[in-house]
């Protein structure tokens, strides 16, 4: 069962008190998960009993997301204010300087902890950050679109969808190359998550100008899914530009979140890139 812990973080008002879910599972040296924007902590459900034989994970709704709490008022959700916020949780739960495994906006976070020095390690999932301008509007409005969806549809709609591998198509082929191998409890708790994610269009507003072209001083591990209609593969060729040491890996057949659409080949690329 997930837990919640409540902790203080600095704001532009002073320090404020905090709380945010996660799943902890397993024993060894820390990993910490992060999902993407309008996802849950259960994005990870797919890999978390084995990487849980090697590591302790620790998978977390990232704030405003899930059902962790959203930012004070006046914290915009950048790199500068979520990147700090996640390092207070990592002491708050006693895994200071973890490694790290991000997906999409996870994996944006997770190489800014590496770029602060605050993880051992950063594996990036099809990150944000390495699109053109064309590309990253492309993103955006898809997932805007995605979001308008949720919203509107009724959940009676949602979980009927959900119950045909058809269905399943129609609500998470954009971010899945194999939708119908999700179960229909995890599509229909996936998509209210999206519908219900407060820090949706403030993550969104924060992201406009964001280009990751910094080196990161700890191991780097970038993979991408060579089905990934969201965020296109080319942006891996300039991952591995801006990140000239890191390891760049292909996820044959997944899509933009691939934990669930090869499970076992991604667990793997994560347990090799945290070593």
């Amino acid at each position: 069962m997930p837990a919640r812990i409540a902790f203080t973080i600095e704001t532009p008002t002073g320090p404020r008190p905090t709380s945010m879910t996660y799943e902890r599972r397993g024993a060894g040296e820390p990993l910490l998960l992060l999902h993407g924007i309008g996802h849950h902590w259960q994005a990870w459900e797919p890999v978390l009993d084995v990487l849980a034989t090697e590591r302790d994970v620790i998978a977390v709704d990232l704030p405003g997301f899930g059902t962790s709490d959203a930012l004070p008022d006046g914290s915009p959700y950048d790199l500068s204010t979520v990147v700090p916020v996640l390092g207070a949780f990592c002491e708050a739960v006693g895994a200071e300087r973890p490694h790290v495994a991000g997906n999409s906006l996870g994996g944006l976070l997770a190489l800014e902890l590496g770029r602060e020095k605050r993880v051992r390690s950063v594996t990036a999932l099809s990150p944000a950050g390495f699109w053109s301008e064309g590309e990253r509007r492309y993103a955006f409005g898809t997932l805007r679109a995605m979001r308008g969806a949720a919203r509107s549809l009724p959940v009676p709609v949602i979980e009927r969808l959900s119950r045909t591998p058809a269905g399943r198509t129609v609500l998470t082929s954009t971010i899945y190359a194999r939708p119908g191998r999700r179960s229909p409890e995890a599509v229909v708790a996936e998509t209210l998550a999206l519908r219900g994610a407060t820090g949706f269009h403030q993550t969104l507003a924060a992201g406009r100008t964001v280009l990751f072209r910094d080196d990161v001083p700890v191991p780097v591990t970038v993979a991408w899914g060579t089905r990934d209609r969201l965020l296109l593969r080319r942006q891996g060729v300039r991952a591995k530009h801006a990140l000239p040491g890191a390891r760049l890996v292909r996820l044959p057949g997944c899509g933009h979140v691939p934990m669930n659409d090869d499970p076992a080949l991604v667990a793997r690329v994560i347990l090799d890139g945290s070593r």
